[in-house]
């Protein structure tokens, strides 16, 4: 058994000392998955980090322990400590990106994992690298062994990592968010291997993710975490049929889908409170719909309600009248735009070729088609979602469509934008045009500038694209922009490696949003956000959409998501889209079989997999 018994990490920063975990108590068994879900920034990461003593620089065990099969892991040197990492516990890191050794080539990784913790060497290591890479779905793995990260996909580097994890057999594998960038096809292969190598090996899994649907799935048991402390614990079962904490309760009907389509989600207001404060009373009371005159003054316990369920809520162990709260009024939807008309953005046979290297004798091809001749129309006020499996040439298509490959690909086709092609566009002009075309990139870590802050990062296109505005206005735009993505004020003065990977998300919609554009091509906006900021975003893209006529290109793999937000869809295969039409009737009354696939793979909650 993994036991976490009273643990506390705190962390030194300019604003205090930061409490990330307070009083943690957590076992997992093998052969068990264990959930731990939440809002970005509440302490999930920190937990496994905390397991695997990878606490950052400023970091420290203020007291607890953590057992593995009764040994403190906490007291072990460093040495023996290299042993369990990987060998006993695997971890799946929640950025690929950054977490993936950009000099080296990908199967000298996986091979690195293996010769550290079996006895496989050389050739033998190598062709276990191979069987890895092809065991998570990585096409050709004997040619893409070689490759290094930068080559690979988003969803591509996430399998690459998993595949680090999972070479050397451990017995626990701590997975923070492993399916983050996948789409559902990859998604579904990755936790059917998973749950192969529970039953096989007796695998506990920790499962760190904010996809509950996933959860419902996988997990045995889920725990609820808030604020550093974990406020429900309970078999999954019982949890999604009934929920105890008002949190809880709360995330479920934050969820998007064809039923709700068409109205708001239910957005929990405000955001996790800085964890540098001292708490009085209960952490969630100032966002809670229940809470009660003595919430504010009095810590909640975790208190068991049913066998096996806790909740750490005053609600059960001293009710009392609830506060007035002011009555949620949905904010009015107006008339969204028809969409009819000349379209704003026209795509004609787009196409973009990257050179491959290959060696002198070579006689194969020496080029590879990732976009081959793909063509839509996108009017004002709609959203066109664009989905398929991981290297399709979804997030290719985007970039190339705002111009961001000119120096790494042969583009052909045109992409029409009022008229005028952007692939043609050059200085002013692009920069015009820029203006009104905006991205949203997949990776926000990598697209941040990390030597400067978010004041600084937000700022920067109102500087350059929109010269009108003076300081003060900017000043102003810049706390709208920080309230409307559920970031508090004090973000703007810190550095983007301060956030979280949901909260980073955040700050790169923030971005393509700052200088009001026209059209919006989101690359897998919230694949890193939790339910309750994802329906935040969600929220606000429909709004703006709405307000301001915006238009969307929707790049995703969260089929949630597409039935809530997408007007049309458009499923890519090979570079190629396959099929196109309305929401309702690609979702539906899919033709081909690979839309089928797709959509079959889609977990849903209360649907076990398996």
């Amino acid at each position: 058994m993994l036991e976490i018994d009273a643990l506390r990490v705190q962390l030194d920063a300019d604003a205090g000392l930061v409490k990330a975990i307070d009083g943690l108590h957590l076992a997992l068994s093998r052969g068990e998955t264990f959930a731990l879900v939440g809002e970005s920034g509440c302490g999930k990461s920190m937990t496994a980090l905390a397991l695997m003593r990878l606490l950052p620089e400023n970091g420290r065990y203020a007291s607890g322990t953590v057992r593995l099969d009764g040994q403190d892991l906490l007291s072990l040197p460093e040495g023996r400590m290299r042993g369990v990492r990987g060998g006993r516990i695997g971890m799946i890191f929640q950025e690929p990106s950054t977490s993936l050794n950009p000099v080296m080539r990908v199967g000298d990784q996986i091979v690195e994992a293996i010769e550290a913790h079996t006895a496989l060497r050389g050739p033998a290591a190598r062709a276990k690298a191979i069987d890895w890479l092809a065991r998570v779905g990585i096409p050709e793995p004997e040619r893409r062994i070689d490759d290094y990260p930068f080559r690979l996909s988003g969803g591509q580097k996430q399998r690459v990592m998993i595949a680090i994890a999972l070479a050397a057999e451990p017995d626990y594998l701590i997975a923070d968010e492993p399916t983050t960038a996948l789409d559902v096809t990859i998604q579904a292969q990755i936790l059917d291997l998973i749950r192969d190598l529970q039953r096989e090996r007796q695998l506990g899994v920790l499962l760190i993710t904010h996809d509950l649907a996933v959860v419902s799935g996988m997990a045995h048991r889920v725990a609820l975490m808030y604020a550093g402390q974990i406020i429900e614990v309970a078999p999954a079962a019982e949890f999604f049929a009934q929920p105890r904490h008002p949190y809880a309760r709360l995330l479920l009907q934050a969820l998007p889908g064809t039923a709700r389509r068409g109205e708001p989600l239910a957005a929990i207001a405000g955001t996790v409170p800085p964890l540098w404060l001292s708490f009085a009373g209960c952490r969630f009371w100032p966002r809670c719909d229940k809470a009660m005159g003595h919430c504010a003054s009095t810590p909640p316990a975790l208190t068991e309600e049913a066998p096996g369920h806790e909740v750490r809520c005053l609600l059960y162990s001293q009710p009392g009248d609830a506060l007035p709260r002011p009555p949620v009024v949905p904010k009015a939807q107006p008339q969204a735009p028809a969409g009819q008309g000349a379209p704003l953005l026209e795509v004609r046979d787009l196409r973009v070729r990257f050179k491959l290297k290959a060696p002198w004798l070579y006689r194969g091809p020496r080029h590879f088609d990732a976009v081959d001749g793909i063509s839509f129309a996108l009017p004002a006020g709609r959203t066109l979602a664009l989905v398929g499996e991981s290297g399709c040439g979804k997030t290719t298509s985007g970039k190339a469509i705002v111009q961001l490959l000119r120096r790494q690909a042969q583009v052909s086709g045109q992409a029409l934008f009022d008229g005028k092609d952007l692939l043609r566009l050059q200085g002013d002009a692009l920069q015009q045009a820029r203006r009104h075309v905006q991205i949203i990139f997949q990776d926000p870590f990598a697209s941040l500038n990390p030597r400067m802050r978010v004041a600084e990062v937000l700022e920067e296109g109102l500087v350059v694209l929109r010269p009108e505005l003076d300081a003060g206005q900017r000043q102003a735009r810049l706390h709208e922009l920080v309230d409307q993505v559920g970031l508090r004020r004090d973000a703007l003065q810190r550095w983007p490696h301060e956030f979280s990977g949901g909260q980073r998300q955040r700050i790169a919609i923030a971005r393509a949003l700052a200088v009001q554009p026209r059209l919006i091509v989101c690359d897998e906006p919230t694949s890193a956000l939790d339910v309750s900021v994802q329906a935040q975003i969600l929220n606000l893209l429909r709004d703006l959409q709405r307000e301001q006529g915006l238009a969307y290109l929707f790049i995703t793999h969260n089929i949630g998501v597409v039935e809530y937000i997408a007007d049309d869809i458009a499923v890519m295969q090979a570079g190629r889209i396959l099929e196109r039409g309305s929401c309702d009737e690609v979702l539906t009354r899919p033709r081909e079989c690979f839309t089928k696939t797709l959509l079959a793979a889609v977990p849903r909650l209360g649907v076990p997999r398996r």
